[in-house]
């Protein structure tokens, strides 16, 4: 199993867009958070499939997250 960071963004039209920063290119869309998580999801395995197929390694995870609080 590889664990991916996903980053989930809201954005200006009220929808949610999600990308892969270890994977560029991977995006996800949707009117929901959860919609737009399970549609990049979907993108990651289409990706990778993609990149198996073509006979390319696939990438390991190297993106970390931190959530700072700034007083």
């Amino acid at each position: 199993m590889i664990k991916y960071l996903v980053v989930i963004e809201k954005a200006n039209d009220g929808g949610y867009g999600g990308w892969v920063p270890d994977l560029p290119g991977v995006i996800g869309m949707g009117d929901t958070y959860d919609s737009a998580l399970d549609n990049t999801v979907e993108g990651i395995k289409f990706h990778l499939e993609g990149m198996k197929e073509e006979g390319y390694d696939i990438p390991p995870p190297n993106a970390k997250s931190e959530m700072l609080v700034i007083a």
